[in-house]
């Protein structure tokens, strides 16, 4: 295996939305940044396999400005260790690079929550967003009939994606009580955007079964998947499908910042107003500061790069829109909250009892 050093003022960990963010106002600033990605190519779970043929505005919209900003990047290497203070390890194909930089950020996302139920790891039980990952990268999903089931916004984008490309999806079991989704939806009315996004996506699924107190209890197959229970209420039921996609809601990657020894509280990691962690040139954005979307990730990530940079100014610019979209990420975490009742049973294996709709603290 080669070796190469590689030297920055700001190395930016992750090119996601907050990522990206942070390392075109880093170069903005004047200041010499590299992305580092363990993908093929930017763009994050949310924008996976669009970095050559964006399908979203915004996707589109922050691409073309790392193209501008002649913001450098190096996809397929995942960070491995800490050489010594300002050095990091990565880990390429045939390469180990030795990353130097004077400041970093970490941007390292979150991925899907998955719980254990009987059956399933059989061939075809996937992450919700899992499933969608592989539909972009070419697995056929035309005709086949899927289910898909948990909690949490990703649910009806998942839905509408699979439906745009042909599957047949049979039903969207949401584990969140209703009365928890309406409160929600009347707390949009200060984010507009959302609230049309959420009709849009509804509107793309039309005609398809969306059940709130639903969940997976167990699914059963010969060799794959071929049919789920599910579990609403008092009601039991089968569906026979050829792939349930299951997420519940998101769980932040924090093991980088615990790496570097950064402080993680409630399994988020610290920062403080210009994301600053509580180790010194140590930043960090997005979801590992706490669950938030894009909006949240975006501005995150841009006052991390500003402040990293030491263009304050600007940084203190973006925290009044910050903290908006923090309030639409406390209210979204409220309403997606997983409070289950988990029944363990004779063989080891748990099972999702329930989900009750109680107050959260």
């Amino acid at each position: 295996m080669r070796k190469e050093v590689l030297t920055s003022d700001i190395l930016v960990i992750g090119a996601g939305p907050a990522g990206l963010a942070a390392g075109y106002s880093a170069a903005q600033s004047g200041r010499s940044g590299l992305l580092v990605d363990e993908n093929p190519t930017p763009g994050g779970q949310i924008w996976r396999g669009e970095w050559g043929n964006p399908r979203s505005p915004k996707a589109a919209f922050w691409f073309k400005k790392i193209h501008e900003g002649c913001m450098p990047i190096l996809t397929g290497v995942r960070i491995i260790a800490e050489a010594e203070e300002g050095t990091l390890l990565g880990e390429g194909a045939d390469t180990l690079y030795k990353l130097r930089y004077k400041k970093v950020i970490l941007a390292t996302g979150a991925r899907e929550r998955f719980l254990p139920f009987p059956g399933w790891t059989l061939p075809n039980v996937m992450g919700a967003g899992g499933l969608q990952a592989m539909v972009k990268m070419g697995l056929p999903i035309q005709g086949k009939r899927v289910v898909v089931a948990g909690t949490g916004p990703l649910l009806l984008a998942v839905a509408a994606y699979l439906r745009t490309r042909g599957a047949r999806v049979l039903l969207v079991a949401e584990q969140t009580p209703l009365s928890r989704l309406l409160r929600l939806g009347w707390g949009l009315w200060r984010f507009p955007s959302k609230s049309l996004q959420a009709l849009f996506l509804r509107g793309q699924i039309l005609g398809v079964p969306y059940r709130s107190s639903c969940w997976p209890i167990s699914v059963e197959g010969k060799g794959r998947l071929e049919r789920v229970t599910l579990r609403c209420g008092s009601q039991t039921w089968e569906i026979r499908c050829d792939y349930l996609a299951c997420g519940f809601h998101l769980v932040p990657n924090v093991e980088l910042a615990r790496l570097l020894n950064c402080e993680v509280h409630g399994g988020y990691v610290r920062v403080n107003a210009l994301q600053e962690t509580s180790r010194p040139n140590v930043f960090c954005a997005g979801e590992p500061t706490g669950i938030g979307g894009v909006h949240l990730a975006l501005l995150e990530g841009q006052i991390a790069g500003y402040a990293a940079a030491g263009n304050l100014k600007r940084a203190r610019a973006l925290f009044a829109a910050r903290n908006r979209w923090r309030i639409f990420a406390e209210r979204l975490n409220r309403a997606f909250a997983l409070r289950p009742e988990l029944k363990r049973l004779p063989d080891g294996q748990t099972i999702i009892c329930r989900c009750e709709d109680v107050p959260l603290e």
